[in-house]
C-alpha cells in the first residue's frame, strides 16, 4: 500500500496542472496563431519510425559509436520502465536491448569519459539509491555504487576531472532535496560534497567554461506549498561548495539551460505555480563573466515547460529548443531570435528527451502531453 502511494503520488507530480487561470491556454494560442505568420522558419523536424515502447521522463545518450541509449522512463500507469533500446542514425530505426538492471523513471544518464554510460537514481514506486553502468562494448548493463542519498528528479554534471555530480531533487517521502553527491568512475563509487544552498527539484545544472557548475530555479514543496525560485548558485569543484549566485530575472521551474558557444548560458522557458497555465515565453541568459542574469529582448515564439535536457546547442551555435511544446524552434545568439523550425509534432513534448547526433542532426523521442498519454512517437531535425 505504502508503494502504491508513493507512485500516485509520483505520477500527480509529474502532471498536475494548476487552474488558478484558466484563460492562459487560450491566450498562448492565440499569441502562437499571431506569431507563426510572421516568423521565419530554421530546419525541420519530421518523424521517422516509432520508438519500440512509448516513455516519457526517460533518457537519451549518444554514444561514442554514434548510436543512441534510449532507457527507461514510464508510460503512466505507475512504476518505471525496465525496457532499453538503441538508435541507429544510419537507418533511424530503434531496436531493443537489454534491460536495466531496475526500472526506472526521472533518473539521469551520463556518458563518462571511457565512453560507458552512468545511469543514477530515478523512480520506480520507491524512489532509488541505486545506480548501473551501461558498456557499450558488451551492451550491458552492471551494478554501480550505491548512491549516497535515493533521488529522483535531480541533476547530473560531468566535471572536468571525469566524476560526475549529482545535485538535488526528491527523495524517500517526496522529501526535496538539498544534498549533492559525486560519482567516481574510478571507484565506481558515490561520496557526498557539499550541499546547495536550498532543496531544489525541477532546476538545472550547466558546466561552465572554467570548470564550476551554475545551478538555477526549480522549486521545493508543492501544491499550494509549492515555492519556485529565482535563486541561482555555483559548485566549485576545487573544494566542493556550493555558493550563492545572482538571481534569474524571473522565478521558474521545469526549464532548460545551454551553454553557448561563448561561454555565457541560455536559459528557457519553464513556468511559474500555475504549471502548464503558466508556462513562459521567455528566456534569460547568464554571463559568468560579471555574474549577471539579462533578460533576451524577444520572446520564443510559444510557451514552453518541462522541456529540461531537450534546448541542444547545434554545430552552427544555435540553439535548438525541441521540448516543452507541439514545434521546435531555434535561437541565433547573433541576433538574440528565436525562429521556428517546420514540422508539427502534433501534441507537446512534456519530458521529452532531444540528442545531438554526430551527423550535426537531433533526434526527439517521446514525452507525453498534458493529460499524461505517453508516447513512442520520434522525430529528427535538420538543419
Amino acid at each position: 500500500m505504502k508503494n502504491l502511494k508513493n507512485q500516485m503520488l509520483f505520477f500527480l507530480m509529474l502532471s498536475m496542472t494548476f487552474v488558478f487561470a484558466p484563460s492562459c491556454r487560450a491566450q498562448v494560442a492565440t499569441d502562437e496563431r499571431k506569431t507563426q505568420t510572421n516568423v521565419a522558419r530554421d530546419g525541420v523536424v519530421s518523424s521517422i519510425r516509432n520508438m519500440t515502447a512509448k516513455r516519457a521522463a526517460h533518457t537519451a545518450t549518444l554514444l561514442d559509436n554514434g548510436k543512441v541509449l534510449i532507457a527507461g522512463g514510464f508510460v503512466g500507469n505507475g512504476g518505471g520502465l525496465s525496457s532499453v533500446e538503441l538508435f541507429d542514425p544510419t537507418s533511424n530505426t530503434f531496436t531493443s536491448a537489454q534491460n536495466l538492471t531496475l526500472a526506472r523513471a526521472s533518473h539521469t544518464a551520463t556518458r563518462l569519459p571511457n565512453g560507458k554510460i552512468l545511469i543514477a537514481g530515478g523512480y520506480n514506486g520507491d524512489y532509488l539509491n541505486s545506480a548501473e553502468v551501461f558498456d557499450p562494448t558488451t551492451n550491458r548493463f552492471t551494478s554501480a555504487g550505491r548512491m549516497v542519498t535515493a533521488r529522483s528528479g535531480h541533476v547530473a554534471t560531468l566535471l572536468n576531472n571525469g566524476k560526475v555530480l549529482l545535485a538535488g531533487g526528491v527523495g524517500t517521502g517526496w522529501t526535496f532535496l538539498a544534498d549533492a553527491e559525486l560519482y567516481d568512475p574510478n571507484t565506481n563509487t558515490f561520496t557526498a560534497t557539499g550541499g546547495m544552498q536550498a532543496a531544489r527539484e525541477s532546476h538545472t545544472a550547466t558546466l561552465l567554461n572554467d570548470g564550476k557548475v551554475l545551478i538555477a530555479g526549480g522549486h521545493k514543496g508543492r501544491r499550494s506549498a509549492i515555492t519556485i525560485y529565482t535563486s541561482t548558485e555555483i559548485y566549485n569543484p576545487a573544494n566542493g561548495t556550493f555558493t550563492t549566485a545572482g538571481n534569474l530575472t524571473v522565478k521558474r521551474h521545469k526549464h532548460d539551460a545551454t551553454l553557448l558557444a561563448g561561454g555565457r548560458v541560455l536559459i528557457v522557458g519553464g513556468s511559474d505555480e500555475r504549471d502548464g497555465d503558466g508556462a513562459y515565453r521567455n528566456a534569460e541568459v547568464f554571463n559568468p563573466a560579471n555574474g549577471s542574469f539579462t533578460a533576451v529582448k524577444n520572446n520564443m515564439n510559444t510557451a514552453r515547460y518541462k522541456l529540461q535536457g531537450t534546448a541542444i546547442l547545434l554545430k552552427s551555435g544555435k540553439v535548438l529548443i525541441a521540448g516543452g511544446a507541439h514545434r521546435a524552434e531555434v535561437f541565433d545568439p547573433t541576433t538574440n531570435s528565436f525562429s521556428f523550425a517546420d514540422g508539427d509534432m502534433g501534441t507537446k513534448r512534456l519530458f521529452a528527451t532531444a540528442t545531438l547526433l554526430k551527423n550535426g542532426q537531433v533526434l526527439i523521442t517521446g514525452g507525453y502531453t498534458d493529460g499524461t498519454i505517453v508516447s513512442a512517437n520520434a522525430w529528427i531535425y535538420r538543419a
